[in-house]
């Protein structure tokens, strides 16, 4: 996986219960459906947060039409995303490295096609209140933002995030199970935490700890360009296209153009800044209702791929990070079977 830093998790809006009403309306046997127009139309499963963004640049930019590919998106959460793929009910999911190896773990016949996004655009955002007291801002060192964090209550709705704080916090002496820890039930369940008082911080994906700053309740002290353990240079981490075994063999035409469509738009996410009129097109469709300069500084903390192209070596940091990083998938492993770049052009 080769990554350049571009020059420059929404909170998950969809519930559980939305999930599963998807689910059941968008279920079939996983044949793609060919129009009159010629043009297969597959359903793709998306999460709602910075990293659907290459997706939706391909369809803003009219790559997938080139391709003769319609898109349908569905709203999925972690927790549903690869039983929608194994369900038939998505033909293609945009997947976290995590969600990929925990169903590789379990003996699920999935293969990764492309990669479309890497590192980890997570912020740790401070209340207004506890900025003051401890004299933090956005410019503040990440040593001294650690030091003041030792003292607090956190807030974090996933286990990952909060072992990745963990990483951060580790990374300049900082014990985080020394912390008082308060697990929320989503990323909008933290901003209201913190809104209330009863946590002094939180860490998310973006954009909401970037939200919350925007809005005046909070700053946001910590984030990629501050945390190199979060960069996709130390990391190894960030999104993949999967989608099964038996699928990718019968449509070998389809998961090609798809594959294609997404490495011309990470191209462009690569090469274009943060700020330009189709990125944030493309911004405003992943994330909807969220400031265009809110957009533009989540995009921004995303490595975008100069190739969609995957490698051995960038699977072993992968797996590296998602074993005993965050220890998420404690027996995670990857082979050459597992992942493929045949069709990439």
């Amino acid at each position: 996986m080769n990554y350049r830093m571009n020059r420059t998790h929404l909170a998950l809006t969809t519930s559980v219960l939305c999930g599963a009403a998807c689910l059941t309306a968008c279920g079939g046997d996983g044949s793609s459906s060919v129009g009159s127009d010629g043009k297969t139309t597959v359903s793709v499963g998306v999460s709602g947060n910075v990293f659907d963004m290459s997706i939706r640049l391909a369809d803003e930019n009219g790559y997938f039409d080139k391709q003769n590919i319609k898109i349908k998106y569905v709203t999925l959460t972690a927790s549903t995303g690869t039983s929608a793929l194994q369900s038939n009910s998505v033909q293609f999911l945009n997947s976290s490295p995590t969600s990929f190896l925990a169903g590789l773990s379990k003996g699920l016949p999935e293969l990764s096609v492309a990669t479309n996004g890497g590192g980890n655009p997570l912020g740790i955002v401070v209340s207004t209140a506890f900025a003051k007291k401890h004299d933090l801002t956005a410019e503040t060192p990440a040593a001294e933002v650690a030091k003041a964090l030792a003292d607090s209550t956190a807030g974090a709705s996933s286990a990952n995030t909060k072992a990745e704080a963990g990483i951060f916090l580790k990374a300049h002496g900082v014990d985080s199970n020394k912390l008082k820890w308060v697990s929320l039930p989503s990323p909008a369940a933290d901003k209201a935490a913190l809104s209330k008082g009863e946590v002094d911080w939180f860490i998310t994906s973006e954009p909401i700890p970037l939200q919350v700053e925007h809005e005046g309740d909070g700053i946001v002290v910590a984030d990629p360009t501050k945390v190199p353990e979060w960069a996709y240079g130390q990391a190894g981490y960030g999104q993949v296209v999967v989608v099964k075994e038996d699928y990718a063999k019968k449509n070998s035409a389809v998961v090609k153009g798809f594959a294609t469509a997404v490495q011309q738009a990470t191209t462009y996410l690569d090469t274009h800044e943060s700020d330009d009129k189709a990125v944030l097109a493309a911004a405003r469709e992943s994330l909807p209702g969220v400031p265009d300069d809110v957009l533009s500084k989540a995009v921004s903390q995303v490595d975008w791929p100069e190739t969609a192209k995957q490698d051995a070596d960038g699977w072993k940091k992968t797996v590296a990070f998602v074993k005993d990083g965050i220890g998420a998938v404690p027996d995670a492993k990857v082979s050459s079977d597992n992942w493929t770049n045949t069709y990439l052009p």
